[in-house]
């Protein structure tokens, strides 16, 4: 059996994963193809100034390339710094695995030098009314360019798999979800010790943003007295118009918690969580809901295309506030049917969102990028060789 290829993941701040779903992404992703025996290199971004560097984090090889530039001109030019030193460095590199496009335009130095590049799409990012324009159509301008360079392209969602076939082609898109590591058991200390008790609370983890229809689920909880609290993740404050909205409304069965980085304490809030609440309305597969199902969570979410394919029938739906309340007055404290939704949630997870699934997925279309053929790998997962639309 020929050896396998070297692979290098670009796009994110590196590993270990301490950012979101892309960085967490590309930690699994590289290790399971380290695992699997290939050369494993991923481009981290670090703080500070100084030359690039290299080492090793369990198996996978690491360039630290440093950046003192904060927010998205610092996300630039770590990238155009990070392709620079890729192209230097070409004698190990038999692929790239690039998440996101925000400088796509810089792939067309993959294209040039003849390096295949599988490239995550990122949803359709551009749409986005809180880019405002200007960074739309920036946005927009790259998407286009790593449509058209990219060799393969992946979406995460088949909504936007079929947005990407129209676009460049349905035969370059393959369909690779996110995954999540199931959690069977939490410690109940993390929970107690925000004054909430086990399986009497409801969550909500999301950006403090419109499209997360934050206002209409809040406006429904507060609608009449529920018996329990909803605890909503993230920071709010009265100084944003909309986030002063969803203050107003809230009744005293709402607790903001803030912002939690710590993800053992996130974990357990998800798992003794009695129902979780999802109101995106765009983005393809959003990982947080990915990641509630791997809980047992019974899942509340918006009506959308993302959403009732990402959770199927574990899921319950509403449209607006009216609707969810309902929802809430229905689904509640009906423990029978809460443990229904909670089983249907675990095995829609263990169906399509775990992390070895996802592994494999990645693992095949990067070895037919480089031109390998699937036969090379050792052991298959057999979901990966199913003929489903828009997936491999």
């Amino acid at each position: 059996m020929a050896p396998m290829p070297a692979a290098h993941i670009l796009g994110t701040h590196g590993v270990p994963a301490a950012y979101g779903g892309f960085e967490t992404a590309a930690e699994h992703v590289g290790l399971h193809l380290a695992r699997r025996g290939w050369q494993v290199t991923v481009h981290c971004q670090v703080e500070g100034r100084g030359p690039v560097r290299t080492d090793e984090w369990r198996g996978l090889r690491r360039v630290l390339i440093p950046e003192h530039r904060p927010g998205w001109l610092g996300t630039a030019s770590f990238d155009r710094k990070s392709i620079a030193w890729l192209m230097r460095e070409r004698q190990d590199v038999d692929v790239c695995l690039t998440f996101g496009y925000n400088t796509g335009v810089l792939n067309i130095a993959h294209r040039l030098k003849r390096v295949p590049n599988v490239i995550n799409m990122d949803g359709m990012e551009w749409t986005r009314a809180r880019w405002g324009l200007t960074r739309q159509a920036i946005l927009l301008a790259n998407e286009r360019c790593a449509g058209l360079v990219g060799t393969l392209l992946v979406g995460d969602h088949p909504v936007i798999s079929d947005y990407l076939g129209r676009h460049f082609g349905r035969r370059r898109v393959r369909t690779i979800t996110y995954g999540a590591h199931e959690v069977q058991t939490a410690a109940t200390s993390p929970v107690l010790g925000l004054g909430l008790t086990p399986g009497n609370y409801a969550t909500l983890i999301c950006r403090p943003i419109p499209e997360n229809s934050i206002l209409e689920i809040v406006t429904a909880w507060s609608a009449r007295r529920r018996g329990i609290p909803l605890v909503i993740l993230g920071d709010y404050s009265t100084e944003d118009t909309y986030q002063r909205q969803v203050l107003a409304a809230a009744s005293d069965e709402i607790r903001f918690v803030g912002s939690i980085y710590d993800q053992s304490i996130v974990s357990a809030l998800r798992f003794h969580s009695r129902v979780y609440l999802h109101g995106h309305t765009v983005g393809g597969t959003n990982p947080s809901l990915v990641e509630a199902m791997a809980a047992g969570n019974p899942v509340i979410a918006h009506h959308n295309p993302y959403n009732t394919w990402v959770a199927g029938a574990a899921g319950r739906y509403f449209h607006d506030a009216t609707d969810l309340a309902a929802l809430l007055d229905e689904l509640l404290h009906d423990k029978a049917t809460l443990t229904e939704m909670s089983e249907a949630a675990r095995e829609r997870h263990a169906e399509e969102f775990t992390w070895e699934h996802i592994g494999t997925q990645y693992e095949r279309v990067l070895l037919e990028a480089c031109g390998r053929t699937s036969h090379q790998l050792q052991t298959a997962d057999p979901r990966a060789s199913v003929d489903r639309k828009g997936q491999l």
